[in-house]
């Protein structure tokens, strides 16, 4: 094997591994946060010392459903654009072989 070819595939597993230690890293502590309830109430929220009352609830803000598109259209064509260049990228590298007729 190709010491060259080697290195790559080594690098870009080590890159793959630091990579998601990262986004562990960053995103577990938000993924396993908890409300912690004031004293005197319950871990359900009710408290023990009085009858709970009647809670409204209004939906306010949000996001939009043409903003939500607009981001997925703007993804997939990122995404498009980015796997044209590396198909252009991988074809430039090709050897060209020719066969005599």
């Amino acid at each position: 094997m190709n010491h060259v070819r080697f290195i790559r595939r080594a690098l870009s597993v080590i890159a793959a591994a630091g990579g998601s230690l990262l986004g562990f890293v960053l995103f577990a502590p938000s993924a396993f946060a908890m409300v912690m309830p004031p004293p005197g109430l319950s871990p359900s929220g009710v408290s023990s010392q009085s009858v709970p009352t009647a809670v409204h609830t209004v939906v306010a803000g949000g996001m939009a459903g043409w903003q939500t598109a607009l981001i997925a259209v703007a993804a997939a064509l990122l995404a498009a654009t980015l796997a044209v260049f590396a198909d252009r990228a991988r074809g430039s590298h090709r050897k060209v072989s020719i066969s005599a007729a």
